[in-house]
């Protein structure tokens, strides 16, 4: 387990974090720039080690009902790695790499199987939607939920 020490020299290797101290020793780091009411990142890092990382819209990870994952055992690389995509996710974005379209701007994309059904990818917003003909099939808050939602039924993007 890493010491408090060691968490926050990784946390503090974050410039666009803010730290906020609050009780019994406990520290807070917030992302300003959130597109979302959230901006506690970091929640909670105690003396003990013990602390939480904002993962609610990140895949993989196990959250309590605030969307919250458990840091204390978590190696260097995976506390880098976590508070990383915890940003990304504040931003709108599902990962650092992931530059989602965002405001106004649409993206359509068509998508088809080895049977020759049509899907349409619409990114409106905030969501992306797929489409077969002019029904709604479903909607999702990242590319990469489209992207294995797609994969799994079968579809492929048309170049």
């Amino acid at each position: 387990m890493l010491s408090l020490e060691e968490k926050l020299a990784i946390v503090a290797s974050f410039p666009e974090l803010q730290r906020k101290d609050v009780s019994l020793g406990r520290i807070n780091f917030h992302y300003e720039d959130s597109v979302y009411d959230k901006k506690n990142v970091v929640y909670h890092l105690h003396p003990n080690g013990n602390g939480f990382v904002y993962a609610e819209f990140i895949k993989g990870y196990a959250t309590d009902n605030k969307g919250l994952v458990n840091i204390r055992d978590f190696s260097a690389e995976e506390l880098r790695s976590v508070i990383e995509k915890s940003i990304a996710s504040l931003t709108g974005k599902a990962s650092p790499k992931a530059a989602e379209p965002r405001s106004t701007e649409e993206v359509e994309e068509q998508w088809s199987d080895e049977e020759g059904h049509q899907l349409t990818v619409t990114f409106v917003e905030d969501l992306w939607y797929i489409y077969a003909g002019e029904n709604l099939d479903c909607a999702f808050e990242t590319y990469e939920e489209v992207e294995e939602y797609m994969n799994e039924e079968g579809f492929a993007k048309k170049l």
